[in-house]
């Protein structure tokens, strides 16, 4: 028999999605039948769809074995190895924001496991005393939003159950205003507001951008706004310092979509984009730069970052391709 006591952070789920956090290795089918026959809440039957909430006792009928058997592994610690190289924005008890650096992956992938913004992030939490694993048994603090490896900038992650659960219903709903900051070929001088189809070529993974969609193939409509902030000139070549308005986030929608109309970004060759080993780049100059929550709700959760709006400043290579290309700094 094991008892469990419900804190805030696994509160308010339905029984059965807190079970199978719980147990991963349990089928959905035992995990049906356990609730039907060996789980009690409260000292009570419960229903399958029921909700678990902050101070609940859920007893479980099962033998040790059983239990360990369809368990997952022990909560993490933090590993102390990963290193820190984002750096933090703002953050409560609910939410933190990071500036990620360019060259780091948000999540892992299956080259890179270990030290990922996310692991970062997480041994940070743990270190701060900001997350329990061994108390949040079925939460793990995660980020809202993601970038591609070579853009720095701003990644939310949910800090809290709640907190993470409002933040993703916030970014679905598009309650956030995302502009990234990038350098591109060729001369833009007025605003642009940019749509059309996006496809994922089979072999290269390289995104295309139709203005037409095609009924023969599957596509998703993109929307990209984008905003001449500086012109300017290198070594015989034309650039446009952009403000660019994601209005949809598709992977790779920037690159994909400037690439499309004739101005890929500066550094990134896989859209046609050309690099400057003298400035040291070698991939794309951009950056999330701008992050503004745009409504909340004045009595929810996150109501504090309602009209709030977040700066990322670019990394070392492209502030310093800002100035030697455009005479200046940001603006």
């Amino acid at each position: 028999m094991l008892s469990i006591d419900i804190k805030t952070d696994d509160a308010g789920q339905r029984l059965d999605r807190f079970l199978r956090k719980y147990l991963p290795k349990a089928s959905l089918g035992s995990i049906y039948k356990m609730i039907r026959k060996d789980v009690k809440v409260n000292g009570k039957r419960a229903k399958i769809d029921s909700f678990v909430e902050e101070g609940d006792i859920i007893t479980l009928y099962l033998s040790d074995d059983r239990i360990k058997a369809l368990s997952k592994t022990e909560p993490r610690a933090s590993s102390g190895k990963v290193g820190r190289d984002f750096l933090t924005i703002y953050e409560d008890e609910n939410v933190i924001l990071v500036n990620k650096p360019k060259g780091l992956l948000t999540h892992g992938d299956s080259r890179e496991k270990k030290n990922h913004l996310t692991n970062q992030v997480i041994d940070y939490l743990i270190e701060t005393g900001s997350y329990v694993p061994r108390v949040s048994r079925t939460f793990t603090p995660a980020p809202a939003n993601r970038l591609d490896r070579n853009t720095s900038g701003i990644v939310a992650f949910g800090k809290s159950a709640e907190g993470m659960r409002s933040l993703t219903e916030i970014f679905r709903n598009r309650q956030v205003d995302k502009k990234y900051l990038a350098i591109c070929h060729g001369i833009i001088r007025e605003d642009m507001d940019i749509r059309g189809y996006m496809r994922k070529t089979e072999n290269s993974g390289v995104i295309k951008v139709h203005a037409d969609a095609d009924k023969t193939l599957e596509g998703k409509s993109v929307h990209t706004i984008v905003h001449p902030i500086k012109t300017g000139k290198y070594n015989g070549e034309d650039y446009s310092l952009l403000e660019v308005d994601l209005k949809t986030g598709r992977t790779h929608q920037i690159r994909a979509h400037l690439s499309s109309i004739g101005h890929p970004l500066l550094g990134d060759e896989k859209y046609e984009g050309k690099t400057l080993p003298d400035l040291k780049i070698r991939n794309q100059m951009l950056c999330a730069y701008k992050l503004k929550f745009l409504e909340t709700g004045k009595d929810g959760l996150l109501g504090n970052l309602g009209g709030r709006e977040f700066r990322a400043e670019p990394d070392k290579v492209m502030k310093q391709a800002i100035k030697k290309i455009f005479k200046g700094d940001i603006v």
